[in-house]
């Protein structure tokens, strides 16, 4: 947004310096992104008469002048065609730079003649594309006095960064209103004043029934006739220039000045070319417009346009179109100010590509309330510029309801920001920017529809009395022990993240955003999981696990050469959209092999049990009662079926699951097996029921360990798991550990010991408390979990 500071001044009494203009700005969140001081750019060039103008002796267009400047007579040689004598004239010396050339000037010789400076033309200053001759200057210019301030041009222009939650400083009159309230003047923007129509508009407005409930809820109308288009005056040329528009006709200027100046985009059609009525609709598929800039738009569905009998005249908020444009030959005019819909325009012009200062505005909210105000003003300036006698105004639909209150609470700006500041200062503070206090609620004006809450008025008052003033003070301390910050889940994750990396892993934070294809292999992809707005096509959906990311980031590693990896993550992930659907994982991976290739031959692939070897250690550490987990065959569909497991706390709460990845899974994903991995579900782990420490006291026992091995026939198909837990428990007092230490199967152990069936090999350690066990206790506990064992699986005590 830029304008100049005695454009400021038509709305802001002030007697405050530039710099402390441009400090209040920024202070005041109006970021200010530059300033272009005419100074820096035109404040060499100064005054000089023409004392007497010869025609050069070598070229019939030039004439050898010399010149009264500042530093005394000249002789410059120049070829306009108004060159002569007894003309007072802008005039470059040596060493200027002359902006519209892009040079600097020197002493030098034209056709042999020394030229010493160079009087210049308006598009050689660049105020105007004016070339056809030197600046000619009336009588009252002062000889050496600076060009710019002569002709007024000494008026620097502020550029400042609008954030998009402040549409009314895109209009000068709010940056006005913000210095005002922040005590740096007060707001002098003029009232409007109503202009009497003096017939009916022979041009009527509606609004189709789907655009008048959101899309265009408002459009007012105006037909001005017998106008006279032609330059709008050197005012409003000037300070449009200065913010970079291109002045074109003085119609066309007025709709420009009022977007910059009240932030109240408008347009206007020469009114002979409108066919029939105005109709603003949604365009139909097919349809097209031939717009302000010159360039063909298709248009879709849904995009609002302003169209006549004969088709579109105009992008809903965005761009008029070109058939009715106003020219020289305009006479009479049709005068639109609408409000349209942000969401909706801002969607059309982004699927057209089209950016317009009219667009930048509506984006982000204009004042609806202030449509009917904006068509009076611009009524106003086309009469006072252009002549014309105007029509009654044409009002279709009506000015949205945007009313809103909240409750002020003084002590609330303490609690937010820290600041003390006075409950009168608070409201004399809102009420400087437009809200409508009553008691304690505050109405907030129709300009601001980034204000949604009691939160915001605590803002609007700490900004306007400046967070600069902010003391920093020690947070007060509380005496004795301060209560625990981290809460349960908090310590588990972190808890989870030491344990892990101890394993071996490597931990990874990979994206939350996945791709569709990769979201259906591990039971996503839904269509709500989808995002609206991805940031690229590989992260359209929601993740329901971790390993996709954990095995895109394995795939990256392997094809730059590291084959033997451990990573793991912890994090949320997606079971819906809706807030409180997310659940936290920690997720591990393995690739490759268990170490590096070595000369003792220990290295081998990862396999299911170190899948299960970490899920285990990691479970222990958050205190899962892993002794008591059983392991059941209903791991998820990406992992290998016959190779994995799900650790549970009873059949219905799953804490984990483990496993060889599937190959489908790994060929889709690009990465080269074997790879194995787990997931805990962090959230299904119970909690401790006491508040004292989850471990148990220490048990040790200073009597000798026994030992006992068994091997047992058993059935093929028979899960080593349901032995193993058959022998724990045949004497729970004295049986500290069950191990398996060889498993005999297939075609040889069958034909050794039956078809269908396999050797299992167990260690049982006996740990006595009381007293060194006797050979008739062990041989007791050795029939108990002999019996245990049949009685479990089935099986026999192999011979």
């Amino acid at each position: 947004m830029k304008f100049s500071l005695s454009w400021l001044k038509d709305h802001l009494e002030t007697d405050a310096t530039l710099d402390e203009i441009l400090y209040a700005l920024t202070d005041l969140g109006l970021e200010v992104e530059g300033v272009e001081d005419p100074a820096d750019r035109l404040g060499t060039f100064r005054i000089g008469y023409v004392q007497s103008a010869e025609q050069h002796p070598d070229a019939d267009r030039l004439r050898v002048c010399m010149v009264e400047t500042a530093t005394g007579v000249q002789q410059i040689i120049c070829g306009a065609p108004n060159a002569r004598a007894g003309i007072k004239v802008v005039v470059a010396q040596p060493g200027d730079y002359i902006p519209g050339l892009d040079i600097t000037i020197s002493v030098g010789k034209i056709r042999g003649v020394e030229s010493h400076g160079m009087m210049a033309s308006e598009k050689e200053l660049e105020i105007s594309d004016e070339h056809n001759g030197i600046i000619e200057l009336p009588e009252d210019a002062q000889v050496g006095q600076r060009y710019i301030d002569y002709a007024g041009l000494n008026d620097p222009v502020i550029e400042i960064g609008i954030t998009p939650n402040r549409p009314d400083a895109l209009g000068v009159a709010g940056i006005a209103r913000d210095l005002a309230a922040r005590g740096l003047g007060t707001v002098k923007t003029p009232a409007t004043e109503p202009v009497a129509g003096t017939f009916p508009s022979p041009i009527g407005v509606t609004l189709a029934d789907e655009v008048a409930d959101k899309a265009c809820p408002l459009f007012v109308g105006r037909y001005i006739r017998g106008v006279k288009n032609g330059p709008s005056p050197k005012w409003m040329q000037d300070r449009l220039r200065a913010i970079g528009l291109r002045p074109i006709s003085a119609l066309v200027d007025i709709t420009n000045y009022v977007t910059f100046d009240r932030a109240r985009p408008l347009h206007v059609f020469d009114a002979d070319k409108v066919t029939g009525n105005i109709h603003v609709r949604f365009a139909k598929d097919g349809e097209s417009i031939l717009a302000l800039d010159g360039k063909d738009y298709a248009l879709k569905d849904g995009m609002t346009v302003v169209a006549d009998d004969a088709g579109p005249e105009g992008i809903g908020g965005i761009m008029g179109g070109e058939v009715s444009g106003c020219t020289e030959e305009t006479v009479n005019v049709f005068v639109e100010a609408a409000y349209f819909d942000p969401v909706r325009t801002a969607y059309t012009g982004r699927a057209l590509k089209i950016n317009s200062d009219a667009r930048y505005r509506f984006d982000r909210g204009v004042d609806p309330a202030f449509t009917p105000e904006g068509m009076e003003i611009a009524t106003r300036l086309i009469m006072d510029l252009c002549g014309g006698e105007p029509s009654e105004v044409v009002i279709a639909g009506a000015v949205p309801d945007t009313t809103r209150s909240y409750t002020l609470d003084p002590a609330r700006v303490i609690s937010l920001v820290g600041m003390d500041i006075p409950e009168a200062e608070q409201r004399r503070s809102l009420e400087a920017l437009g809200f409508r206090l009553e008691g304690n609620e505050a109405f907030v004006p129709p300009w601001r529809p980034d204000v949604q809450g009691p939160a915001d008025l605590v803002e609007e008052v700490a900004r306007i009395a400046s967070l600069t003033k902010l003391e920093g003070k020690p947070l007060p301390r509380v005496p004795g022990v301060a209560k625990p910050i981290l809460t349960p889940m908090q310590k588990r994750t972190r808890t989870l993240r030491r344990t892990i990396a101890a394993l071996g892993m490597n931990e990874c934070v990979t994206y939350s955003f996945i791709d569709g294809p990769q979201a259906a292999l591990f039971g996503g992809g839904e269509d709500a999981m989808a995002l609206e707005n991805p940031i690229s096509s590989d992260m359209s959906h929601m993740r329901p696990d971790l390993l996709p990311g954990l095995l895109a980031a394995a795939a990256r590693n392997q094809a730059r050469g590291f084959a033997d990896l451990g990573l793991f993550e912890v994090g949320p992930v997606f079971a819906g959209a809706e807030p409180g659907e997310e659940v936290i994982h920690a997720t591990g991976l393995r690739t490759g092999a268990t170490a590096p290739r070595n000369t003792h031959g220990t290295r081998r692939p990862v396999d299911a049990y170190d899948a299960k070897a970490d899920a285990e250690a990691a479970l222990a550490a958050i205190g899962a009662p892993v002794e008591r987990l059983m392991v059941m065959r209903t791991a998820p569909g990406w992992f290998h079926p016959g190779r994995s497991g799900v650790l549970s706390l009873g059949p219905k709460n799953p804490l984990a699951a483990f496993g060889e990845l599937h190959p489908k899974v790994l060929a889709q994903i690009d990465v080269k097996g074997p790879a194995v991995g787990f997931t805990l579900f962090v959230e299904n782990v119970p909690f401790p029921k006491s508040k004292g420490a989850a471990r148990p006291a220490l048990d040790t026992s200073d009597l000798q360990a026994v030992e006992r091995d068994f091997a047992f026939v058993v059935d093929a198909n028979l899960e080593v798991d349901k032995l193993v837990k058959a022998a724990k428990g045949a004497e729970k007092k004295l049986i500290e550990d069950v191990s398996v230490f060889d498993v005999f199967g297939g075609a040889k152990a069958e034909a050794q010991m039956g078809a269908g069936k396999k050797s299992v090999a167990i260690a049982v350690r006996l740990q006595p408390r009381d007293a060194t066990l006797t050979d008739k206790e062990i041989e007791a506990v050795s029939a108990k979990v002999i019996a245990s064992v049949e009685k479990a699986t089935g099986g026999a005590l192999r011979g």
